[in-house]
């Protein structure tokens, strides 16, 4: 047996320049079977199905139900279709006046306005912003033992709100997160974009710098590949990825685009809150054998994953003038190619889950080969050449599929087409009905802060700190989270209360929130014991209970208004029977917080 060799540690991270030793196995080639996998082919617009509907989508859906012999449910009526809207775009519940508009509105094409208004409101970016947050893995701390706070780390939550309210094209979108200072270097807001490279934790206390940069952009490579590509790269860091045909050059090849965006941690123990490259010649890349830092193997320069890259483009070169290498943006540009395999696939994928609770490809950051296939792939590829065509608007996609039949269908029913339905499609894969759907914390939040009036719509800024439950503060320093001076600002919007890795906001922790350690494509729903606690017991349902109580007090209809402001709904009259003893028995507050732990209050129809 061969003598391990020893490795001088100090030799190579002083001077930077670590030695090369040989690769522990060679690179394979691609089979010609691994490139016929689906996702790994450019998406080829389908013909559309046979139909009489105006929006593809139902073509597509009504098609694949026919072949179980179904149909599509009846389209909800208008009062369910106006809160799930509602939600699905703002995180917030429809106002009394929203519903007596629409109500009163006779037009068949009532409804379209309504979506473009929900659209331009300033409350669509900041309830799409947390889906694209946790993908990107935002917080506004270090996370690990020290967990030290980003003071900058808000500006980048900030510039996605504002860019998914300007509806930036979702291929702009991704090239500023990648490199925006480079493809719009004059404009600052383009620069903060690129916070999503630095949102990661990053382990401060680490003793050797090369360590921390290594795992630093590991952790950059796999959330870039996870998030724009929808695969798993990090899973070659190591070694050849076990199942897609990722070698482990690949991975450090496409590491190699970020080589010059870390900052040198001789200067600061902080990371900026954007990208700050400014070197033309990036430092020399390896391969780390076993991933380990200490193993710098054959050097390697920035290239495509082959699998995604059969032709073999190669990089162009650097500008005339440029200041920095500008890989990143020649990664963008190849990422934003309309016939990228994966790039609009894996968008279009999911717009498609957050409002229907279920994507087409079920495993968001994974479309390789342990992930699932799509439930209807030619709609899925549809969708993907669509986005182009649209001018890669996301409000755009977001209106075809609003407007589509399928996302207008009841969730519930009766009869033998209903009982059809459920014995045919149990899962509802098919979407022969609408889904029911939870909401996450911070919309059950948001909405409880809405109907009780309380709301602050205070846009903007460092993430607020409100108070936290007595037997939380107990346990942790009180540094770790200083309560926000102003009481207004503990009413604000959830998407701007403070993200620190290792203490999770008590109401969203309990409503399955991500640790913000790992892209999350989407989130757990449990139901819990502890999730009823909260809604009865804390001291947030008892205020909004109260205040909720208090703003009903003035109305003729003090139970209808409450319905309405909950439910979108008036009561039933064994409802309303119920609910005129409790206040006879003077318990306004009981009757409010009662309807505010019904299933009613945190699901979607």
């Amino acid at each position: 047996m061969k003598p391990v060799p020893r490795i001088v540690i100090p030799v190579f991270l002083l001077l930077g320049c670590p030695a090369a030793t040989q690769a522990s196995e060679p690179e394979r080639a691609i089979t010609d079977v691994e490139r016929r996998h689906w996702s790994f082919r450019p998406p080829v617009r389908p013909g559309l199905p046979e139909g009489d509907s105006p929006n593809p989508i139902d073509r597509f859906i009504s098609t694949r139900l026919a072949e179980k012999g179904l149909t599509m449910a009846p389209e909800a009526d208008r009062r369910t279709l106006l809160r799930r809207v509602t939600f699905d775009l703002t995180g917030l519940p429809p106002t009394p006046a929203d519903i007596e508009a629409f109500l009163n509105d006779p037009s068949p094409t009532a409804y379209e306005p309504v979506i473009d208004r929900l659209l331009s409101s300033p409350a669509y970016g900041e309830r799409w912003a947390q889906h694209w947050l946790d993908v990107a893995r935002f917080a506004e701390s270090d996370g690990f033992e020290f967990d030290q706070e980003r003071k900058e780390a808000w500006r980048y939550r900030d510039w996605v709100i504002q860019a998914l309210n300007d509806d930036l094209p979702y291929d702009r979108f991704l090239r500023h997160q990648l490199a925006g200072d480079e493809v719009a270097p004059p404009d600052e807001h383009a620069r903060l974009a690129t916070g999503f490279l630095m949102a990661g934790p990053d382990m401060t206390d680490i003793n050797l710098a090369t360590e921390r940069r290594h795992e630093f952009l590991n952790k950059m490579t796999q959330t870039v590949g996870e998030a724009f590509l929808g695969l798993t790269l990090g899973c070659a860091q190591c070694h050849a990825h076990k199942t897609d045909p990722i070698s482990i050059e690949d991975f450090y090849r496409f590491r190699s685009f970020f080589a010059a965006t870390v900052i040198d941690p001789k200067k600061s123990r902080q990371l900026p809150p954007h990208v700050k490259e400014h070197q033309l010649a990036p430092p020399l890349s390896f391969v780390m054998e076993r991933g380990d830092f200490r193993r710098p193997g054959d050097p390697v320069g920035p290239a495509f994953p082959r699998i995604l890259n059969p032709g073999g483009d190669q990089l162009p070169a650097t500008p005339d003038g440029a200041t920095t290498s500008y890989r990143r943006t020649a990664l963008a540009e190849w990422l934003t190619r309309i016939n990228h395999p994966l790039t609009t696939r894996v968008i279009v994928n999911r717009l498609w889950l957050h409002h229907f609770g279920r994507a087409l490809v079920t495993t968001p950051n994974d479309f390789g080969r342990t992930g699932q296939k799509p439930s209807h792939p030619s709609l899925l590829d549809w969708l993907a050449t669509e986005l182009p065509h649209r001018k890669w608007s996301l409000k755009a996609m977001h209106r075809l599929i609003l407007t589509s039949r399928t996302y207008r269908q009841a969730s519930r029913g009766s009869g033998p087409d209903w009982q059809k339905r459920l014995s045919r499609d149990p899962g509802n894969f098919l979407l022969s009905r609408a889904p029911r759907k939870r909401l996450e914390g911070e919309a059950i939040r948001d909405s409880f802060l809405a109907v009780s009036g309380l709301l602050n719509r205070k846009a903007g800024g460092p993430g607020v700190r409100p108070p936290l439950p007595r037997e939380i503060t107990a346990t942790i320093r009180n540094k770790n989270w200083v309560v926000s001076t102003d009481p207004a600002d503990h009413l604000r919007r959830s998407i701007y209360i403070f993200v620190r890795r290792n203490l999770r906001y008590p109401l969203f922790d309990v409503f399955d929130r991500p640790d913000s350690n790992a892209s999350c494509p989407q989130r757990n729903k449990s139901t819990t014991p502890t999730q009823s606690l909260t809604l009865l017991n804390s001291e947030f349902s008892g205020t909004i209970a109260t205040a909720l109580a208090d703003r009903i007090s003035a109305e003729k209809d003090p139970v209808g208004h409450l319905y309405l402001l909950l439910f979108a709904r008036l009561p039933t009259a064994g409802e309303r029977a119920i609910a005129q003893d409790l206040l006879a028995a003077g318990s306004r507050s009981d009757l409010a917080l009662a309807l505010l732990n019904s299933n009613e209050a945190i699901y979607l129809d």
